[in-house]
């Protein structure tokens, strides 16, 4: 950050707006982003020890925690975590579904919004989808819980319409749980495509269509390609929420489902056991950053594009 750049920030937002914007973004980035991430990793490094014992002889730091997620207690006749591996690798293949899912229903929609002329039918539509969003998210996945229940609106208009003779376990099956994380992060996917979308040339487009291109080509020549920015951030944001979700999984899950978020909950709150939680919570952090980037590597996209 060079001399010209910060004066003309100052010059732009004033001596008064652009200190406190310095000092607010450094302190959400530094109190609440970086020191808790740097306590969490210190924790996963130590001992469980009860009080007395910290800053003692035994408050060492050590691996145990990590080679327990790997290789599990000591006497695993298995040889290796077996449970909570399987509910890690879960958890981050269901994330990246409900990405995806999200991604394929959302990117029409941004595209309408983008490209329409701004009349009321467009911020009916906007304004459709955030009204619902004035309810607390617990109360939303109770509300899925019920409609994809035994007795819920689901079953019970595809048993009148004569689909099915008995309702189906969408709990068990995890459709709930899909359907509700991607419901709750759906406007996270949407409005960064949208922002993107609303500044293309619609020239570009109508150029395209009076040359032939067809719909799917425009949308592959120009339109995505243009909206990659908007795309990645909407992708990384769902992607990480939607793995280190807890509440929709606690509430939508079924008997036989588990999220690793889950996991580390047992362990802070649970077993009390904050280093363990720790180590769990560092290496679900670590995984899904390293899987964000890259894939954004692969794409071509880079931190400066989502940042536009």
């Amino acid at each position: 950050m060079d001399a010209g750049f910060i004066k003309e920030f100052f010059k732009r937002n004033g001596v008064g707006m652009g200190w406190f914007l310095i000092i607010a973004v450094g302190f959400w980035v530094v109190v609440l982003i970086i020191l808790p991430q740097i306590s969490m990793f210190d924790f996963s490094f130590r001992n469980d020890l009860p009080p007395p014992e910290i800053g003692g002889p035994k408050d060492v730091y050590t691996l145990k925690n990590y080679q327990y997620l790997i290789f599990g207690a000591d006497g695993n006749p298995d040889g290796y975590n077996k449970t909570d591996l399987a509910v890690f690798g879960k958890t981050l293949l269901a994330a990246a579904f409900v990405t995806i899912l999200d991604l394929v229903l959302c990117y029409p929609i941004a595209y309408y919004l983008g490209q329409s002329t701004g009349g009321g039918m467009a911020r009916l539509f906007v304004l459709l989808l955030i009204i619902p969003y004035w309810i607390n998210e617990i109360l939303r996945a109770f509300a899925f819980r019920i409609i994809f229940g035994d007795s819920g609106v689901i079953n019970e208009m595809l048993m009148v319409i004569g689909i099915i003779d008995n309702p189906i376990d969408f709990v068990r099956e995890n459709i709930a749980l899909y359907a509700g994380l991607g419901y709750a992060y759906i406007l996270l996917m949407i409005f960064p495509m949208y922002n993107v979308i609303e500044s293309l040339d619609r020239n570009q487009i109508e150029a395209a269509r009076d040359m032939g291109a067809s719909w799917i080509k425009i949308h592959r020549r120009i339109v995505i390609p243009y909206a990659k920015p908007g795309i990645s951030s909407g992708c990384t944001m769902v992607f990480m929420l939607s793995a280190g979700a807890l509440a929709a999984p606690q509430i939508l899950g079924g008997p036989s489902s588990l999220w690793f978020t889950q996991i580390i909950y047992q362990w802070f709150n649970q077993s009390v056991n904050w280093p363990q939680g720790s180590a769990f919570a560092a290496v679900l952090l670590v995984t899904c950053i390293i899987i964000v980037l890259g894939v954004m590597r692969l794409f071509n996209v880079n931190m400066g594009d989502i940042g536009k």
